[in-house]
């Protein structure tokens, strides 16, 4: 759209590419602009001394002289000194901006250039240009009227009211660091009044004390180039952390003696906010990438410690009471190192777990037990856990995250330590109660409380504390996930919860989750019942270990096993004993030809193979269509689920083509 105050304007557009001026040319054309154009540093210097434009548009990157040596040229000349230039460069090349200010360019655009921006940045630099001459001009004109200092001030004051227009920030203050103009935009952005804060000290109304530091150097600088661009971290009235894009320039008298800084501040702290999550995001997608491969070689490496600590204590009933005990150590780690690589896979890849009856009792013993060996002495714990508790339909994992991250969220509020509370209770939940919160459902809940002794917080950092990413810890000490991972864990299973907190007094987590009454069943475990017949199996793992240990347990349990170490073994193998073999126990990642590629060709040799898959990966969308896999078992495995997932297959009377997950491979 045409502008009336652009007809009188010249732009000069620089640039070696003619399809660049060839656009340019024609929007600022239309804008109303009267438009220049050169293709190389040479004709551009020639160009504007002949007839200096208002403003200049500048290229960086350009064969023969480029832009920055351009510029110099142009400053250096009394002709051209005074026209702004605006440098242009494109967004994937790696400019020295500061390099550009030095040399007394105003501003860049980034390429591919969006018009609008262009436009608006023009016109402000041009405005500027506008007011700079107008308060030189006018200051001459009132020299023999008023002092020196108060034509300046004035003036300034006088020309104020066109800076309005803008959404930017606009002060001007002088070398005693008071404020001596202060536009609606700083209002908006800074919360102060204009009255407020005029002859107020600017270091005491937008600094904190530790960024002083920087605002020394800017000084130091401006004074040598009389420009100057970059982010700085402010505050607003309300002590709220603000990152601005300013710009200092600075203000000279008809004798060319510096008199104030004229500042403009443009607001980028939701911008950078969001970078900085992009950021953040990018690496857990590599989180989750390398947590693959990990989870992968961590499963190998436990399932043969899990399946030998589980046949030493078959094969040794008669051992003291302490070599059992070491050998359940042994076992129970191994779950629960395997439960923490699922963890990790979970979190890093948001994998649905599954969903079961969950004993909130045994999860209150573990969290216990972890406090107990891993947290400072100098934290107490106590459990106020009710008799009887109901249970919760879940995923025992994530409700075990959700305990963790609650209270190590508590610990690290008492860096000197204190004391941390746990309880639970059955709860009904009334009509009048759901009415009263919007989450709540009528029905059973169990009320989960994580209390702690330490610093607190005010209502301010309460209301945020669930939003991705925000921590209010040191840099390297939280990535501000761990509340809104637990947030997202308590509302994936329908429940809610209420935060109440005082600052010196410590915080309270209620954790409400919809509960059922399930009777107690004594837990049995009869792996006679899952005894083989002799029938033939095929182990195919890469793992040396694995094989072994696994010949071994179905060995003990009446089977008669065949191994090989890859897919090409296994199907010669196969070949060989076709009319014998009953399952293929298949591990899916290994060298040479992996596990699909293997169970494809032994598709084609058998189209009735049966095929149980493993690995110590979550099951894929196209794993689970394959033909011939009858289930899938995770490493590392247990013998329960081992042997009943071969039972169920060796007595199916149909094939099933679908693809059965088999239970947990770390509960008995």
């Amino acid at each position: 759209m045409k502008n009336d105050s652009n007809k009188s304007s010249v732009i000069l557009i620089v640039d070696d590419t003619p399809i660049n001026l060839e656009v340019l040319y024609d929007f600022l054309g239309k804008a109303g602009f009267t438009v220049l154009i050169a293709e190389d540093g040479e004709s551009a210097i020639a160009r504007a001394e002949y007839a200096p434009p208002d403003l200049i548009l500048l290229d960086i990157l350009m064969p023969g002289m480029d832009g920055f040596e351009t510029c110099r040229l142009l400053k250096k000349s009394g002709l051209t000194q005074d026209i702004p230039i605006i440098f242009m460069t494109a967004l994937s090349e790696t400019v020295d901006k500061v390099k550009g200010f030095e040399l007394g360019a105003v501003d860049y655009l980034t390429k591919p250039l969006q018009h609008q921006e262009v436009l608006a940045r023009i016109q402000l630099h041009l405005k500027l240009r506008f007011l700079t001459k107008t308060l030189q001009e006018q200051n001459l004109r009132l020299e023999n009227e008023i002092a020196e200092r108060l034509q300046v001030e004035e003036k300034i004051r006088e020309q104020a009211a066109l800076l309005d227009i803008t959404s930017d920030a606009i002060l001007v203050k002088d070398f005693d660091n008071q404020i001596r103009f202060w536009n609606q935009g700083a209002e908006h952005l800074y919360g102060w009044k204009a009255t407020e804060v005029i002859g107020k000290n600017v270091k005491q109304i937008l600094y904190l004390p530790e960024t002083l530091s920087q605002i020394q150097d800017i000084y130091a600088n401006i004074a040598k180039s009389g420009f100057w661009h970059g982010e700085l971290h402010q505050v607003n009235k309300k002590g709220q952390d603000i990152i601005v894009a300013s710009r200092w320039t600075l203000m000279r008298d008809r004798n060319g003696q510096a008199i104030s800084i004229l500042t403009v501040n443009t607001d980028i702290t939701e911008k950078k906010h969001l970078e900085t999550q992009v950021l953040r995001a990018q690496r857990l997608e590599s989180i989750g990438t390398l947590a693959s491969g990990i989870a992968h070689d961590l499963n190998n490496i436990l399932t043969p410690i899990l399946t030998t600590a589980q046949l030493l204590q078959m094969k040794m009933p008669d051992a003291d009471e302490r070599n059992q005990q070491m050998l359940k150590t042994i076992e129970n780690n191994s779950k629960r190192g395997a439960a923490l690589v699922k963890q990790v896979l979970q979190f890093a890849r948001g994998i649905d777990g599954q969903r079961t009856v969950v004993q909130m009792n045994h999860l209150f013993s573990e969290i216990q037990q972890i406090v107990q060996e891993t947290f400072p002495k100098s934290i107490e714990l106590t459990e106020h856990i009710q008799p009887e508790l109901w249970a919760v339909i879940g995923d025992a994992t994530h409700l075990h995250q959700l305990l963790i991250n609650l209270v190590v969220n508590a610990r690290d509020a008492m860096p000197k330590g204190g004391h941390i509370g746990i309880s639970a209770e059955n709860l009904l939940i009334d009509e009048d109660y759901a009415r009263m919160n919007l989450d709540a459902h009528v029905g059973p809940y169990i009320a989960i409380t994580v209390a702690d002794t330490g610093m607190g917080m005010r209502s301010e950092i309460i209301d945020r504390i669930f939003e991705p990413f925000f921590t209010t810890k040191e840099i390297g000490k939280g990535t501000g996930l761990g509340l809104s991972t637990a947030k997202g864990i308590i509302q994936s299973h329908g429940g809610f919860v209420t935060v109440t907190s005082q600052v010196g007094k410590g915080t309270e987590f209620k954790v409400y989750l919809p509960a059922v009454e399930v009777a107690k069943t004594p837990l049995v475990e009869d792996l006679e019942l899952f005894k083989g017949n002799g029938e033939l199996i095929l182990v195919v793992d890469d793992e040396t270990r694995i094989l072994e240990t696994t010949k071994i347990l179905l060995e003990v349990y009446n089977y008669t096993v065949l191994t090989a170490s890859n897919g090409i073994e296994a199907i010669a193998l196969y070949v060989q004993h076709e009319d014998e073999i009953s399952v293929v126990l298949m591990d899916m990642m290994m060298p040479l030809m992996d596990g699909a590629t293997a169970i494809t060709t032994l598709q084609k040799i058998n189209s009735q193979v049966k095929v149980v898959a493993v690995s110590g990966l979550n099951v894929s969308e196209k794993l689970a269509k394959m033909p011939g896999i009858k289930k899938f078992i995770a490493k590392p495995y247990t013998t329960k689920v081992l042997l009943q997932t071969l039972h169920s297959i060796l007595v199916q009377k149909s094939t099933n083509p679908n693809l059965c997950i088999a239970p947990s491979g770390l509960s008995h």
